[in-house]
């Protein structure tokens, strides 16, 4: 009875009482309001609607984000639409914890043409509008930038000085990418960006980087230690005339990874024949999570997680993904030899397979890892979500 009379008495409020209690939450807490009813729902989802010149956009998004007030969510709409050129527009959208999602909606063909994009985030770069956002974004999604809003892009993102962590998904054309910031960024992510072939980074304070796509020649100009690398290359190589040695730079921004997204081919063909010759010297000292891609079209040779796992002394979890159209080296599978050190893995807990139709392969796998563990055995688990109970 007295949640109903509490209900009743939330219902007769007017939205402006509302917006004022949402504004005491805390940031996760008030966007959970948007589960207690339509109303609530319309509260959140309410919508900004602009239409202009594709040249008034970035004035457009400074002033929306000068209007948000994040201690008082409610206040003025989190979403904003801009149509532009008939058939473009732009969706923004402002989410708890300093984060502002771009996604444009591009209606030309005009999306598949080729170009670059340059960010400089340093402050001597910044380009400052008229009106200053009150809002400090400090977490950016950038979705679906074309060759025809690439200027757009680039001018909201120059204006964002505060700006640490970059996600861009889905940008069709993208060929080049060349990303500045001296302090500010300290997280990169780059998803499906399937055009891209050179990425160019002078970001000394980046301690992750996650990509998805073609392995393009990245060249990390500014040495940096990664804490987190995901370098899902499943889609093989983006440039015919790759060498092992385009990779050497790459490969020290991650020897000091605690976790690491690493593909088989990547290892064969662009880690393995550097270190080989460095009498087992290079040793991913800090690794302790391991994401490994495999397509496993050879049930019986895994030679190449083996070599690896004895490069982690510090492992602590493994978990092997089963690929099937995941690209695979051309080179025969001698190209591995012997190991010239073998490091025993004393810390493993976890082996977790992801993928698999066949239990029969898991236990064939996990025993050839198994074999390198020292003491206790880890916990199993399968692609269905059970354990199993493997001793060697």
């Amino acid at each position: 009875m007295e949640d109903t009379i509490v209900h009743d008495l939330f219902s007769k409020l007017p939205d402006e009482i509302l917006a004022c209690i949402v504004s005491f939450l805390p940031n996760e807490s008030a966007l959970e309001t948007s589960l207690i009813s339509t109303r609530w729902r319309f509260l959140w989802n309410q919508v900004v609607v602009k239409y202009g010149a594709i040249e008034d956009i970035s004035v457009v998004v400074a002033e929306f984000l000068a209007c948000f007030e994040e201690l008082d969510p409610l206040k003025h709409p989190r979403k904003l639409q801009v149509h532009f050129d008939k058939s473009n527009a732009l969706f923004a959208t402002i989410a708890t914890n300093s984060k502002l999602l771009l996604e444009f909606s591009n209606g030309k063909n005009e999306n598949e043409r080729r170009y670059e994009l340059k960010f400089k985030l340093n402050k001597d770069h910044i380009i400052h509008h008229l009106v200053q956002p009150s809002f400090l974004v400090k977490t950016l999604y950038l979705k679906s930038v074309s060759y025809f809003t690439s200027e757009v892009a680039f001018s909201i993102v120059s204006n964002l000085d505060h700006l640490q962590n970059l996600t861009i998904i889905e940008c069709n054309g993208l060929q080049a990418l060349f990303i500045e910031s001296e302090s500010k960024l300290k997280k990169l992510t780059i998803l499906d960006c399937l055009q891209l072939k050179s990425l160019h980074l002078r970001t000394s304070k980046l301690k992750s980087f996650r990509f998805r796509g073609p392995l393009p020649w990245i060249w990390p100009e500014s040495h940096f230690n990664l804490n987190d690398g995901m370098l899902d290359f499943r889609l093989g190589p983006n440039c015919s005339n790759f060498k092992s040695q385009d990779f050497n730079i790459t490969l020290l921004t991650i020897k000091n990874s605690q976790i690491l997204t690493l593909c088989e081919w990547t290892f064969e063909e662009m880690i393995w024949p550097s270190i080989s010759l460095s009498s087992g010297n290079f040793i991913f000292y800090k690794l302790r999570e391991l994401w490994w891609i495999d397509n496993y079209k050879d049930q019986n040779n895994i030679d190449a997680l083996v070599f690896f796992l004895k490069l982690c002394p510090d492992l602590e979890q493994l978990f092997l993904e089963i690929d099937p159209i995941s690209y695979s080296t051309p080179r025969s599978k001698s190209c591995l030899i012997q190991a010239v050190k073998y490091t025993e893995l004393e810390h493993l807990k976890l082996i977790k397979f992801i993928g698999f139709t066949s239990q029969v392969n898991e236990i064939s796998v996990a025993k050839s890892v198994i074999q390198l563990v020292k003491g206790k055995p880890p916990r199993i688990e399968t692609s269905d979500g059970s354990c199993l109970d493997i001793y060697v």
